[in-house]
């Protein structure tokens, strides 16, 4: 069931985002009374799996069966489906070849245009909605995996600063760390101020490494539900379970492997409540767990009106764009080896939430809009960038590449993009074999 709720998820975020770019690419086209052919939710390789074509209209509608995209077909284009047998003819005045060169510009820009709009407009009504939630990187400390351990991270430690940078959002450090490609940390360590310095050659490691950076939570009571077998042991909001059984603990996360010690068994736990210390008697599950939740520190929400949340999206939305690009700079630097982390449908589906949760679905369609309108002005033939980058050049230069160069160019961005996708796809299954 979370297999198939997850797979709905990544067709309907697919499915919308496909939509708006190419109704970008369409709405620009017909400003500028362009014919267009064809507009399709996913290729119809062969046959479609449904289709019609409006009375006294030039353009066919339909929904194809490979879901790796869509397209819009436009008249005198050389576009993915090769189709060149209407260049053999003289240009007719609805075709895109005989528009002026800013004009041609505008239809390849308006998905990627439409992509960013979109997510503009999700971020608005995320902020209006739910407001703005982040967990500060101020005063909160690290839980760390092995290989921050490896790089000489403590837990407990707090991150100041990478390099002259200086984080604001806990949940965006290794993010920030990988981005600012950092040569060295400053931490807190129980009082002082320690430097660790980061070998370049782990930046791909820390890519491929989720969860380096947990947050070290400590263990201080929220509250404990009513069905908890633990709801009568006395337990207090504020206090703070120091020790299991006699073994000190410093934060949530080192009572894990404890309690699986006593998986069913009752043991007493060690308090702190304001100035006294308690001994309290509590039982374990049989999943080695108390029952309890515990409170999680710097979480801050930041409120907005339907006013005000505007500029926050549109601030929002142009961050993730250059945090994103930043990404795609480490992708295309081989000696990080960030090439590896580069994911296909497979990775995408593992970011959906296992349960249906509006707030984290718009988040993540906004943010795989931007990443879709980004990737799309890369400047490789058979992507938006590479048709903005020939119109450029012919603007700049008054000369119109051939229709011939403009085929082969096709040709070359379409192997360069298969590669791309036979990468993502070894990249998942690795993962998933590993």
């Amino acid at each position: 069931m979370v297999v198939l709720l997850k797979i709905l998820q990544v067709i309907l975020a697919l499915s919308i985002l496909i939509l708006v770019h190419e109704f970008g690419h369409f709405i620009f086209a017909k400003l500028f009374k362009i014919r267009v052919e064809k507009f399709y939710l996913f290729f119809d390789v062969g046959f479609s799996l449904f289709k019609f074509k409006p009375k006294n209209s030039d353009t066919e509608y339909g929904i194809g069966w490979l879901p790796l995209g869509g397209y819009c077909k436009i008249s005198g284009m050389i576009d993915e489906s090769m189709d060149t047998e209407a260049l053999k003819s003289e240009p007719k005045p609805w075709e895109f070849r005989s528009k002026p060169a800013w004009q041609r510009l505008l239809v390849m820009f308006g998905g990627v245009l439409f992509n960013f709009i979109f997510a503009i407009i999700v971020y608005i009504g995320i902020m209006a909605g739910w407001g703005e939630t982040y967990i500060s990187n101020e005063e909160n400390s690290i839980y760390v995996n092995e290989l921050a351990y490896e790089m000489g991270f403590r837990n407990g430690d707090r991150i100041l600063k990478f390099d002259d940078y200086t984080p604001e959002r806990f949940e965006m450090l290794q993010a920030d760390m990988a981005r600012q490609t950092a040569r060295k940390a400053t931490v807190l360590r129980d009082g002082d101020t320690v430097n660790i310095y980061i070998d370049q050659n782990m930046i791909g490691e820390v890519l491929n490494s989720p969860g380096m950076f947990d947050l070290a939570i400590p263990f201080v009571v929220d509250t404990v539900p009513a069905t908890s077998a633990n709801s009568t042991a006395g337990l207090m909001k504020g206090d703070r379970i120091a020790a299991i059984d006699g073994k000190p603990i410093k934060f949530l996360q080192d009572s894990r492997a404890l309690l699986s010690d006593y998986e069913g068994k009752e043991i007493d736990i060690t308090v702190l409540r304001d100035r006294d210390t308690l001994d309290i008697p509590v039982q374990v599950d049989t999943a080695g767990r108390l029952g309890i939740y515990a409170s999680i520190p710097g979480v801050k929400t930041k409120e907005y009106s339907v006013i005000s949340a505007i500029p926050a999206g549109i601030r929002h939305t142009f961050s993730t764009i250059g945090g994103y690009i930043q990404d795609l700079k480490l992708v295309f630097t081989p000696s990080t080896e960030a090439y590896k982390s580069v994911g296909s449908f497979i990775a995408m589906g593992q970011i959906f939430p296992a349960a249906w949760d509006w707030y984290r679905f718009l988040n993540i369609l906004a943010l795989l809009s931007i990443m879709l309108g980004v990737m799309n002005l890369i400047p490789i033939p058979a992507l938006d960038g590479g048709h903005i980058l020939f119109t450029l050049y012919e603007m700049v230069t008054g000369k119109k590449p051939s229709d011939k160069f403009l085929a082969a160019a096709q040709v070359v961005g379409m192997v360069l993009l298969c590669g791309l996708m036979i990468l993502a796809f070894g990249n998942d299954i690795g993962r998933l074999l590993k």
